[in-house]
C-alpha cells in the first residue's frame, strides 16, 4: 500500500469519525436540551448519587473541552499527530465525552417548577428563537467550521488556510461571544424545572460565563489591540449597546 493510499484511508477514517461523533452528539445534545434526557442507564443510586454522579459527567466534558481547546495542547497535540488533524481530534474526543453526558444523565423525579399551557409554548418558543440565533452566529462567522474538517480539506486540496478574521457583524455586533449566549438560553429553556435540570443549568452556565472569560485571552494574544478596542466597544454576553461596525475588521 503506498503512503498516499494510506495517507487518504487515515483521512476518511478521521473524517467518518469526526462527523459521526462529534456531529451526532451535538444533535444528541440538541434534543437533550429540548426534550430532556433518554434515562437509557437508570443506575438507581438515590437523589445524593444521581446528582454526584451528573456532576461527574458535566465536569468530566469541561475538563475535556476547556483543557483540550487551549493553545498550549493543541501545540502538544500536533507534536504527535499532523497539525491539520487537531481540530478534528477535537471534536472527536469531546463528541465522546457530550455523548457520555447525554446518554448516562440521571433524571431526578422531583420537580421543582413546571410550566403549563401559554408559558410552556412560550418557553419552547425562546428555545427555537435562540436555535435560530445560533444558527445566525454560525451564518455571520462565514465558514464555521464546527467539526474542525476544514484543515483537512484545507491540505488534501492543496489549499493555503485563510488567515483567521476578528468578525464584526450580524450578533457580533450585540455581543463578544453570541453562540454562548444563545446557548445558555437554550439550556434554559425547558418547561420542566426537576432538581436535575437545575443542577445542569447551573452548572454548564458558569462553564460557559467561565470559557468565554478564558477564551477573551486566547483573542486578544491571536489579534491584540484589535480585539481590545471590540472588547471596549461590545459586551461579552449581556447585550446592551450595538457595535457600529458590521463588516470584518
Amino acid at each position: 500500500m503506498t503512503t498516499r493510499v494510506m495517507q487518504e484511508a487515515s483521512v476518511r477514517s478521521v473524517i467518518v469519525l469526526t462527523a459521526g461523533l462529534g456531529g451526532g452528539a451535538l444533535l444528541a445534545f440538541g434534543v437533550f436540551l429540548f426534550a430532556g434526557p433518554p434515562g437509557l442507564v437508570e443506575l438507581n443510586l438515590g437523589l445524593q448519587g444521581e446528582l454526584a454522579v451528573n456532576t461527574s459527567l458535566s465536569l468530566v466534558f469541561f475538563v475535556q473541552h476547556s483543557g483540550m481547546i487551549r493553545r498550549p495542547f493543541k501545540a502538544w497535540l500536533a507534536r504527535y499527530v499532523p497539525d491539520y488533524f487537531v481540530a478534528a481530534f477535537f471534536s472527536i474526543a469531546s463528541g465522546l465525552a457530550l455523548i457520555l453526558v447525554v446518554f448516562v444523565w440521571q433524571e431526578s423525579s422531583y420537580v421543582i417548577a413546571r410550566a403549563t399551557g401559554a408559558l410552556r409554548w412560550t418557553i419552547y418558543a425562546v428555545f427555537l428563537l435562540a436555535f435560530g440565533g445560533l444558527v445566525w452566529g454560525a451564518v455571520a462567522l462565514g465558514g464555521f467550521d464546527t467539526l474542525g474538517l476544514k484543515p483537512i480539506r484545507d491540505r488534501f486540496k492543496n489549499r493555503d488556510q485563510r488567515s483567521t478574521e476578528l468578525i464584526i457583524r450580524g450578533p457580533y455586533r450585540w455581543v463578544r461571544h453570541p453562540l454562548y449566549l444563545f446557548v445558555i438560553l437554550m439550556i434554559w429553556a425547558y418547561p420542566q424545572l426537576t432538581i436535575d435540570r437545575l443542577l445542569f443549568n447551573v452548572l454548564w452556565t458558569v462553564w460557559i460565563a467561565m470559557g468565554a472569560w478564558l477564551e477573551e485571552r486566547d483573542l486578544v494574544m491571536e489579534f491584540g489591540d484589535q480585539y481590545r478596542a471590540y472588547q471596549q466597544r461590545v459586551p461579552m454576553l449581556i447585550p446592551c449597546r450595538i457595535s457600529g461596525s458590521s463588516t470584518p475588521t
